[in-house]
């Protein structure tokens, strides 16, 4: 897991057009950048519709959302679709931004242990540094947390 203080990973991923994004692109905004386990699972569902609905808030403090998962660009596009998201959803089918991100370890489901993305958020300064990290997220009133912690964030810096 990256830590806070920490420069941000440089990555490009494919979003639901099958564009390339990178991080990059977002050098002088801040960026909430949250990792999730699979498209159209009710957590994440409920996570990303939560983040939808709240993009515009997220705007107002020059922030932009970027949802990531192992899910292809056609599951984003069908996700989202199904859903009508408005935020930006990232494809890494290899694990490799999640691996790198430290969001990928061991997870148990019914008593049963497996590898898997954990799910957990960063937020990163317009300078692209790690200014918090949340971990082993719940997903429910998770977006309103960000956005609690961002402001915070901004009036502390």
């Amino acid at each position: 897991m990256l830590k806070i203080g920490e420069k941000a990973i440089d990555f490009s991923l494919p979003n639901k057009e099958d564009r390339l994004v990178s991080l990059k692109d977002f050098l002088g905004k801040w960026v909430v950048l949250y990792f999730y386990p699979k498209d159209d699972t009710p957590g994440c569902t409920l996570e990303a519709i939560e983040f939808t609905s709240m993009a515009k808030e997220f705007e107002k403090l020059n922030g932009v959302i970027l949802g990531v998962s192992k899910d292809s660009v056609k599951s984003h596009q069908n996700f989202s679709k199904k859903h009508s998201l408005n935020i930006e959803l990232l494809s890494d089918e290899s694990a490799s931004v999640i691996k790198a991100y430290g969001a990928w370890g061991k997870k148990k489901m019914y008593g049963k242990e497996y590898e898997g993305t954990i799910r957990s958020t960063y937020i990163i300064n317009p300078d692209g540094i790690i200014m918090y990290v949340f971990e082993d997220v719940n997903p429910k009133g998770h977006a309103e947390e960000v956005l609690k912690k961002l402001k915070e964030l901004q009036e502390t810096n």
